[in-house]
């Protein structure tokens, strides 16, 4: 990917290396985003009998072999820094604050910010953009919750802000085995396509109907978010290209290869369950790659509506 000596976004605030107070509250009104945390806490709560021994087991083990505490899958561990074994870990793979990460965050979120200043006035839609705080381990979000590594990268609606610790890329790399540049870019175009959605009201015509219909309709919904996120990662993607040439043949695959790796279907294998589509939240591997191509192949903000109209079933 070709990113480099492009403008650098002034919305990106670099928060890694600070101090965060132990914390047992969590952000609320997130859009998008992956946490291990979040993972296995759904799949122990829909999980059968044999699913919940197993990881209670396998918790077990980590517990005594690693000197592992459960509470920092959900943000409730000691995240401070400090001299525990787990803090020591932790920071030990994070990239330093004046790393590259930062410009190709900084550079990646400009491109984003470029497209669709001009994009969304198109449509007659008044474009804001997004702020984007990039942090190590954790950090304080700006209602006193705290957001962590274990949250994945996110779009926070109420701060219209995306958090992000790069640490994930490292997943991505060592567990998903997705690696390359513009699987990244990919990451952050599609949290960029929450805040476009936040704009467009489709955040909040989701969050409208919680507790209004069921669960699983919700869930579906909550599918049909994220990939209009993955179309709009593709149309941004589409334009960057032809204005900048800025992807090659080998980005896309990888890109596709990171939608692919973070399917529910799966995320759902990989933690040794039975594919349930009911607790789909974010879509098949098959339709994330699907709609980001649609995405990138036309480049037309209009055709993602369908997405939000067509049986859901046709997805």
């Amino acid at each position: 990917m070709r990113w480099k000596n492009r403008r650098e976004s002034t919305n990106v605030e670099d928060r890694r290396g600070e101090t965060v107070p132990n914390s047992s509250r969590r952000g609320m009104g997130i859009a998008g985003g992956l946490g291990i945390g979040r993972v296995l806490f759904s799949l122990f709560r829909r999980g059968s009998g044999k699913t919940k021994i197993m990881l209670i087991a396998g918790l077990v083990v980590a517990m005594v072999a690693f000197n592992f505490n459960p509470l920092s899958l959900f943000g409730m561990g000691n995240i401070t820094r400090g001299s525990s074994a787990q803090t020591q870990q932790s920071t030990q793979s994070i990239p330093a604050p004046d790393d590259e990460y930062a410009a190709f965050l900084k550079s990646v979120i400009g491109m984003n910010e470029d497209f669709w200043a001009k994009e969304l006035p198109r449509h007659n839609i008044r474009y804001r953009p997004a702020q984007v705080r990039i942090y190590s381990v954790g950090t304080k979000m700006d209602n006193g919750s705290v957001a962590d590594a274990s949250m994945g990268p996110f779009y926070l609606p109420a701060e219209e802000r995306i958090y992000i610790d790069p640490s994930f890329f490292l997943q991505m790399r060592d567990e998903f085995q997705v690696d390359g540049e513009f699987a990244r870019a990919y990451v952050m175009a599609h949290e960029y396509g929450h805040h476009i959605q936040h704009i467009l009201g489709r955040t909040t015509a989701l969050h409208s109907k919680h507790g209004k219909i069921d669960k699983i309709e919700y869930n579906r919904e909550s599918v049909r978010l994220e990939l209009h996120a993955d179309f709009l990662a593709g149309v941004f993607a589409h334009h960057d290209d032809k204005t900048f040439d800025s992807v090659d043949r080998a980005d896309i695959q990888s890109a596709m290869k990171c939608a692919k790796a973070i399917g529910d279907d799966i995320l759902q294998k990989r933690a040794g369950q039975r594919i349930n589509s009911d607790h789909f939240t974010h879509g098949t591997s098959e339709q994330r790659a699907r709609w980001f191509m649609k995405g990138f192949q036309n480049g037309l903000l209009a055709e993602g509506e369908q997405i939000f109209t067509m049986d859901y079933n046709r997805l």
